[in-house]
């Protein structure tokens, strides 16, 4: 049973699931799948993070290293302004920039998880740098990552039925030469280093499809920058990959361009296709209930000109206080 502090309790905020929270991998230290001794180190930490300020957010389970990295990781958030930023980010330039450099999640693995394709032959900085800055394509990086977080893996753990934490990915080589990679190299470092300092653990699988010849060589370098249960999840596939991924994705969710068979109107791309969009499986995260709330209050002011309080979030009409009553909350665990 977890540690009690008869002088402390705890903000119950993040104990608010109307997911499933057990993860199909019955692997100890994973959800649901805890021993009394690890559930009484997260009570702990969560207890020392709380006492120090930090009430928002929880990961692994040892004490030292999970406080330091939970503290550094809460710092990088306020610096970059991540909690306002995913309420009021609009990448307003994405067409443009999806003409170099497509990133995008699209439908689900056989697994469940959310898919991601990043397609990565027509890389021009210098071009794109016309379009955008590389601050704000960080910035649409972090962006995707809290929206992965919520709600699009919620969303497909309802569908699943069990808790899903990871996604499936597919970075697609194709036209990508060996002499390219200087050009790119200080973003996808940037960008290599907040996946996995600050949001780790989220890589179930990576397809590195149409891998050009010399490219074990590049790996080598990238393989530095990860850790070595990441490189485990990677499979570097060359031109004939079609198998591979058909065997975890299936073939309706897979992008005609990869050897499957969807052709979402307007292009997979900017589809956003899912089950994060629909309403069966969706719910409003918390970064959008304050939107809501922000729009409502705008309207009950008269700032906005009108009368009409639904705001259109994620492809739904929400009403702020309709979309409150749906989260429902889940006991500590004892």
């Amino acid at each position: 049973m977890a540690a009690e502090n008869p002088h402390m309790e705890l903000d119950p905020k993040y104990d608010h699931y109307d997911f499933p929270t057990t993860s199909p991998n019955a692997h100890s230290g994973h959800p649901g799948h805890t021993t009394p001794e690890q559930d009484a180190q997260v009570y702990q930490l969560r207890m020392m993070l709380e006492a120090a300020g930090y009430k928002e957010r929880l990961d692994t389970l040892t004490l030292v290293g999970s406080t330091s990295w939970f503290v550094e990781c809460e710092k990088w958030r306020e610096e970059f302004n991540l909690d306002e930023l995913v309420r009021t980010f609009d990448y307003t330039e994405k067409a443009e920039v999806f003409k170099y450099y497509p990133q995008y999640y699209h439908k689900t693995d056989k697994d469940g998880r959310p898919v991601y394709i990043e397609q990565l032959g027509n890389i021009d900085l210098t071009a794109m740098y016309k379009i955008t800055t590389g601050d704000r394509m960080l910035q649409n990086l972090a962006v995707e990552y809290e929206k992965l977080a919520d709600p699009r893996l919620p969303a497909c753990s309802r569908k699943a039925g069990s808790l899903l934490e990871t996604c499936c990915t597919i970075m697609d080589l194709k036209g990508v030469g060996v002499t390219r990679v200087p050009s790119v190299y200080a973003y996808v470092k940037q960008a290599s280093a907040m996946s996995q300092n600050y949001y780790p653990e989220r890589l179930g699988r990576l397809y590195l499809i149409n891998a050009p010849w010399g490219f074990s060589t590049v790996f080598s370098v990238v393989k530095g920058w990860l850790d070595p249960i990441t490189v485990e999840k990677i499979h570097v596939l060359g031109a004939n990959y079609h198998k591979d991924l058909l065997e975890h994705i299936p073939q309706e969710n897979l992008p005609e361009i990869f050897g499957g068979t969807c052709q979402c109107e307007g292009g997979c791309e900017f589809s956003d296709e899912g089950p994060w969009r629909d309403p069966e499986w969706t719910r409003p995260a918390p970064w959008q209930l304050d939107v809501a709330a922000r729009k409502e209050a705008e309207v009950t002011n008269g700032a906005a000109g009108a009368a009409e309080t639904d705001v259109k979030i994620e492809g739904e009409t929400l009403h702020a206080q309709d979309a409150a009553d749906e989260i429902t909350t889940a006991p500590v665990p004892q």
